[in-house]
């Protein structure tokens, strides 16, 4: 489990489609080989721990459902450890299984450093956004601060644009998106 508070900005060193290499160094100070590393919200399994690297095979339905795949050498990637029994839980509880990859429609300055992402999500997530809601975007926790039809809206502070891989993200891209579990068991729960 995760929370969605980015700790560390990787760099790709590689990767092949099936294997991913990245560099880093904080989410590797107690990382171990089957230690849980989220990529972008992904929650993949270290492999080939060394002092400044990891590497984690990618399976073939998360190449699918997220955006892992775009990524080259250079690419950066948002990075998180996953949460202890004493973490405090900054973000909202992400569990590193994305739902899908969705659009990057805008991203817009407004002024103090701070920007309005817009992402359009794909049929069947919209019924999760709620506002004020939380969602993560590439593993950021965010909180939803428009919703317009299928367009999921927010406000990045400069911190968050900063520090994470949304600084440089366009629109056209991908972003992985994993919504509210509390939201999809509560769905289940009720009677149809």
């Amino acid at each position: 489990m995760f929370t969605g508070i980015v700790e560390e900005l990787g760099t790709v060193a590689a990767m092949d489609g099936r294997r991913l290499v990245v560099t880093c160094s904080l989410v590797l100070e107690d990382a171990r080989v089957g230690s849980s590393i989220a990529v972008n919200g992904v929650c993949l399994t270290a492999l080939d721990v060394t002092r400044d690297s990891f590497a984690a095979d990618i399976a073939p339905e998360t190449l699918a459902r997220t955006n892992l795949g775009d990524l080259r050498a250079g690419s950066r990637v948002n990075l998180e450890r996953p949460v202890t029994p004493a973490t405090r839980l900054s973000g909202h509880i992400v569990q590193g299984h994305i739902d899908a990859s969705a659009e990057v429609v805008a991203l817009d300055e407004i002024g103090g450093g701070n920007w309005w992402l817009k992402v359009r999500v794909p049929p069947g997530l919209e019924r999760y956004m709620v506002h004020k809601g939380s969602v993560a975007i590439d593993g950021i926790s965010l909180t939803i601060a428009a919703l317009e039809g299928d367009v999921a809206e927010f406000t990045i502070i400069p911190h968050t644009f900063e520090n994470t891989t949304l600084g440089s993200r366009r629109a056209g891209e991908r972003v992985n998106v994993e919504v509210d579990v509390l939201a999809k068991h509560v769905e289940k729960l009720l009677p149809h």
